[in-house]
């Protein structure tokens, strides 16, 4: 088992891994900017060490900073949360050659899965359903590559192979715009990216954002936890999610449990990772594999009742899974909504000092949060600064605790997007469930 962990992050993951950490008896290293002082896992870890200033290319993202910690403090493992570095195969592979170990999947997996074209390769090969699409790179011979998005069919998306989070995208109807949108996202993809490859899609028209929660033991064993619908959207950017995706039909999500489960087999899956589908039409597209823990994993956590971050610490322990896939069942209905430091209308951050902060509570209520009256917010990292999840027996039930949470929650002295998120769980299309990727940015325009 690990002996000394140190947390490669900040902010809600940091104090998550730590608390599993401490479950597990595992010591725990926090490093931290200048800027990340007061923050609430620096406080309660065993150790802590500064690794630069507040800008995050000199703090968090600092690789020799970070594995000269782990050396000095003697820590066997780091963990690196979700942004940052925890999908980057080069930081992965010099922890591993440094002689430490890396709490998530070999630097293989996580570069083969970041690349969107090979991911698909892989994916298509264990049978898992993808976007019809050029099925590769495009290359320069155009007449080729209009033929093929004619016999896919408008309107098109062009991807960049590297990209993420949102860019690296432009979407294409009809044939005369094609050549040029392909040259600017090639062009955009080799800037923001250093890698200008891009391929070709169908582009689905209202499709939902549904992911599929997957553990490998890195020895060719996986098993799945279900699903989570996060089509809630603004800007790419993910802002309520749930678990189970509502109004799937059974033979569908069986289908789909078992090619994910396949595909983690054959590639012999390391830790946690998270599938990601657009769904439409009772039909599921793969899209992306995210090799890490995802920030909306607590709504699995409350409906399966696995514990995933301690299950990514026992299997890079060298642990075998704590269960098999049979005696997994999924009970009741979770729901995530994100609290940001932001204007609830004009999204701006809202960095500040938080003179006030009461976390609701009762019966199926978690907050995931590194806030508390006092702490002052910085300006340099993203603006998240809680996490509000409820559960229940049922969907209906859930979304009503939630409502009740969120009308409890009190966040003085910085803006936050709280009152939108109220407003969203009382939306009648919401509470129906099942609504697309496109349904927020239409509501917030309308």
């Amino acid at each position: 088992m690990l002996d000394k962990v140190l947390i490669a992050n900040r902010g809600e993951i940091a104090l998550r891994v730590l608390r599993a950490c401490k479950e597990l008896g595992i010591r725990t290293v926090a490093v931290h900017s200048t800027a990340d002082r007061e923050l609430m896992h620096v406080r309660l870890s065993d150790e802590s060490v500064c690794i630069g200033p507040p800008s995050a290319s000199e703090s968090y993202l600092n690789v020799p900073a970070i594995i000269a910690a782990m050396e000095l403090t003697d820590a066997n493992g780091v963990h690196p949360g979700y942004g940052f570095l925890s999908e980057n195969a080069d930081f992965a592979e010099q922890v591993e050659n440094s002689g430490f170990i890396f709490i998530g999947p070999t630097a293989e997996t996580i570069k083969m899965m970041g690349d969107k074209v090979s991911a698909i390769d892989v994916m298509r090969d264990a049978g898992v359903p993808t976007v019809p699409g050029s099925n590769g790179p495009l290359d320069d011979n155009h007449d080729r590559t209009l033929a093929l998005a004619k016999g896919i069919g408008y309107p098109v998306i062009i991807k960049a192979a590297a990209g993420g989070g949102g860019r690296g995208m432009r979407v294409v109807h009809n044939e005369a715009a094609l050549l040029k949108a392909i040259h600017v996202t090639q062009t955009e993809a080799k800037a923001f990216f250093g890698d200008g490859t891009v391929y070709l899609e169908k582009f689905l028209e209202n499709p939902r954002h549904v992911e599929i929660q997957v553990i490998g033991d890195g020895k060719g064993e996986a098993i799945c936890l279900g699903d989570r619908d996060c089509s809630l959207q603004r800007r790419h950017q993910k802002v309520i999610e749930e678990a189970p995706a509502p109004g799937i039909p059974g033979e569908v999500r069986e289908a789909i449990t078992k090619a994910c489960i396949q595909a983690c087999k054959n590639m012999r899956y390391r830790g946690a990772g998270t599938l990601e589908f657009l769904y439409e039409d009772e039909l599921f597209y793969f899209i992306e594999m995210n090799t890490r823990v995802q920030v909306e994993h607590p709504v699995t956590e409350m409906v399966t009742g696995i514990d995933i971050v301690k299950e990514q610490l026992r299997i890079a322990g060298g642990l075998p899974l704590s269960i098999k896939q049979e005696d997994i069942s999924i009970k009741g209905h979770s729901f995530e909504c994100r609290i940001n430091a932001e204007d609830p209308t004009s999204f701006l951050p809202s960095p500040g000092k938080v003179k006030l902060f009461h976390a609701p509570g009762g019966p199926g209520v978690r907050v995931d949060s590194h806030l508390y009256s006092g702490y002052s917010v910085p300006p340099f990292y993203d603006s998240l600064v809680a996490k509000l999840i409820s559960y229940a027996e049922t969907r209906e039930q859930a979304l009503v605790r939630m409502q009740i949470a969120l009308d409890e929650l009190l966040i003085d002295g910085i803006r936050s997007n709280t009152p939108l998120q109220r407003d969203l769980v009382r939306d009648s299309e919401f509470q129906k469930g099942g609504v697309n990727i496109h349904y927020l940015e239409q509501k917030l325009e309308s």
